[in-house]
C-alpha cells in the first residue's frame, strides 16, 4: 500500500482543499518554512510500507535554513538546535552512537516517519499555522498507520505529542512516552529514557531491522 492510496480520502476532502488554500496564501504573503517543496517530505522518504518508528513533533522549526520537511532534523551545515543536540547527547549515552549528521534523512529511509504535527510555519513566528488545520491531516497519517499496520514503534516525547496516545492501538504496537528533549524538560525524563535501544529491541524482537542511528 503507499501513501496515495492512505490519502486519498482525506485529500479528496473540502476540509484538506481549504487547508491547502490557506498555505498557499501563507507561502505566498510573506516566508514560511520548510521550503514549498519540503512540505511532504517526511511521507516521500519513509513509504508507507516501510514504516517501523513514528517520531511525532509539534511544527517546524521556524528561523532560516532550519526546517527541512522532517521533524528535529536540519539540513547540513546548519547548527543542530538545542533538542537536536539533546537527542544526540542520549543516543550517545543509550548506544554510544557519536552522531554529528544534523540531516536526519537516514533515520527517514530506513522507515522512520519523522511527522511534525503541524508540517508549516511563518518564519519567526512558532507555531503559527497551527490553526490551518494540519492536525486532521497528521492525526489521520498516524490512526491509518495504527489501523492498517502492527509492530510499529510510537515515539512520543512530551505533553503534545502524548496527547497523540488516543489515535494509536496500543495491543499491536509500542508506545514509547518520556519527556521532551527540549532544553526546559531533557532533565525531567528524556536524559537516561534510552529510547534508540528500547526501539531496536522492540523491532528485533518482532523480527524486523533494527535502525541504525
Amino acid at each position: 500500500m503507499n501513501w496515495e492510496t492512505v490519502l486519498a480520502p482525506i485529500k479528496n476532502t473540502d476540509q484538506f482543499q481549504n487547508l491547502w488554500q490557506k498555505v498557499e496564501n501563507e507561502y505566498a504573503s510573506g516566508e514560511c518554512f520548510p521550503p514549498k517543496n519540503q512540505i511532504f517530505r517526511a511521507i516521500e522518504l519513509t513509504s508507507f510500507d516501510e514504516v517501523k518508528v513514528v517520531i511525532i513533533g509539534q511544527d517546524p522549526y521556524h528561523n532560516d535554513f532550519q526546517a527541512n520537511g522532517l521533524c528535529f532534523s536540519v539540513s547540513e551545515n546548519v547548527k543542530a538546535p538545542p533538542s537536536l543536540k539533546n537527542i544526540f547527547t542520549e543516543l550517545n549515552n543509550d548506544l554510544r552512537i557519536q552522531r554529528t549528521k544534523t540531516e536526519l534523512n537516514d533515520w527517514a529511509e530506513q522507515g522512520v516517519l519523522l511527522l511534525n504535527a503541524t508540517l508549516t510555519v511563518r518564519a519567526h513566528s512558532p507555531n503559527s499555522h497551527k490553526d490551518l488545520g494540519w492536525e486532521k491531516f497528521t492525526d489521520f497519517i498516524i490512526k491509518e498507520i495504527s489501523d492498517k499496520k502492527q509492530n510499529v514503534v510510537f515515539v512520543l516525547w512530551g505533553a503534545f505529542a502524548q496527547k497523540k496516545e488516543e489515535l494509536i492501538d496500543s495491543s499491536k504496537h509500542f508506545i514509547l512516552k518520556s519527556a521532551h528533549p527540549s532544553p526546559f524538560s531533557v532533565y525531567r525524563g528524556f536524559y537516561g529514557s534510552k529510547p534508540f535501544s528500547k526501539i531496536n529491541e522492540y523491532l528485533e524482537s518482532k523480527a524486523l531491522k533494527p535502525i541504525s542511528w
